[in-house]
């Protein structure tokens, strides 16, 4: 048992809850110290946002590799320098402050001038992150998730706000916020940098025109202070104009130029897990994504509903020991835009599975859908993509969603071993 599991069993949890962020900052200190703050000789880059951070993250890596310069990066998916990408095996964006500052040491050694570091809300609100000195902040959005830890979505946001807090603090760095204009929270970010920069397709100071939807991508002009930009973005979905617009906003303010810019946007092929089509010669599409929460399910199924020929069919469930609230809400817009749901587990730890779809189907149903003609729990995850992938006849779309990169799935006796896009291949492979 570790020391930090020992002292949770033994402080109770409303007061281990308070002072977790001091041992944590604590634990930076020590760890920074020993390894010479590592960080401290490298412009960070910071990206943060309920959905979309991990896509930006790449984008912005992407740009600023293909512009010669020297960069880091730490997501979710990810890790690594210039083209030594690395996969994450943890199940968390934002690993241990031990692993982290041993991260940061080695990327210092591979000559890393930027690094562009995948922010989550539990990691600033746990100064996890503390002694990371952040130069430029992103943020993809705000909406309901995370709310089981943070309690309300106030407590959410201020979170969020504290990577703008820290590199405002930063005196040699940026000071600079790049912010979504169209999300409700953006005049707070927008108080908390002396630099704001805005972005969106209906307001910002960069916005987006002319925007193209295609299954191979979106592309779109972008215009500000005179300049104008020409962006493609190979990574389809409405929401990747709004990912492309902020790596556009970042090179932009770091002082990239525009071809620098439209061809860094353009080199990034995909980001695992996030959209990733499974093709075996089938005649119907299934597409792996991360999309766990109520605004990215809504999103997503905006987008993918009137292009599919034929039956939208969703597969996806709701990690236990996690927000509650939200199970329902999926449930419903699954219910509402999909033809046939399917609904299993995604981490549901020492939760009962069975609770969770029930009260996942609660919405589906709310939405119209009945049990066991256009509504199935199949609690078995390998189980329920099989059961899903074989309903797809020609034109239709099966959307597995949850689990995307991720490579364990959490169950009552631990982790195990998983990976969502093979999975989805051998269920394909055995169908042909």
């Amino acid at each position: 048992m570790s020391f930090r599991r020992l002292v949770k069993l033994l402080i109770p949890k409303s007061l281990f809850a308070k002072i977790e962020p001091y041992g944590h900052w604590l634990e930076a200190l020590i760890w920074h110290s020993c390894y010479g703050f590592p960080a401290r000789k490298m412009k960070i880059i910071g990206v943060t946002g309920t959905n979309g951070k991990t896509t930006t993250s790449f984008l912005i890596h992407k740009m600023l590799v293909q512009a010669g310069y020297h960069t880091g990066l730490m997501s979710t998916v990810a890790y690594g320098v210039n083209d030594d990408i690395r996969p994450q095996i943890h199940h968390m964006t934002n690993v241990p402050v031990p692993e982290l500052v041993k991260r940061l040491k080695w990327m210092k050694g591979q000559g890393a001038e930027w690094l562009v570091l995948e922010t989550t809300s539990h990691a600033l609100a746990q100064n996890r992150v503390a002694f990371i000195p952040y130069s430029l902040a992103v943020m993809t959005n705000v909406t309901h998730e995370h709310l089981d830890f943070h309690k309300t979505f106030e407590n959410y946001v201020n979170a969020k706000r504290k990577l703008f807090k820290l590199a405002n603090a930063n005196k040699k760095g940026l000071r600079t916020g790049i912010i979504n204009a169209e999300d409700p929270s953006a005049a707070k970010f927008a108080s908390d940098v002396a630099h704001p920069l805005t972005y969106g397709v209906r307001q910002g100071d960069l916005r987006a025109s002319d925007v193209k939807l295609a299954p191979s991508g979106v592309s779109y002009a972008a215009s500000i202070d005179g300049d104008s930009y020409q962006i493609k973005c190979q990574i389809p979905g409405s929401f990747n104009v709004y990912n492309s617009l902020a790596a556009a906003l970042a090179g932009r303010a770091i002082g990239l130029d525009r071809p620098q810019i439209e061809q860094g946007i353009a080199a990034l092929e995909s980001v695992e897990g996030r959209m990733t089509r499974i093709d075996e010669d089938q005649d119907f599409d299934v597409i792996v994504d991360f999309a766990h929460t109520p605004d990215s399910f809504e999103k997503l199924f905006k987008d993918l509903k009137p292009v599919v020929k034929g039956k939208l069919i969703v597969m996806f469930g709701s990690a236990g020991r996690r927000d509650e609230a939200k199970r329902a809400v999926q449930g419903e817009l699954a219910g509402r835009y999909a033809d046939e749901v399917v609904i299993t587990e995604e981490d549901d730890r020492d939760i009962d599975g069975q609770a969770i779809m029930d009260q996942i189907a609660s919405g589906a149903k709310k939405a119209g859908k009945e049990l066991d003609k256009d509504l199935f729990l199949v609690h078995d995850r390998p189980e329920a993509i099989s059961f899903a992938i074989k309903r797809a006849k020609k034109g239709d779309t099966v959307l597995l969603l949850g689990k995307g990169h991720e490579k364990t799935i959490e169950r009552a006796d631990g982790e195990h071993p998983w990976d969502e896009i093979a999975t989805a291949h051998t269920a394909l492979k055995k169908l042909i």
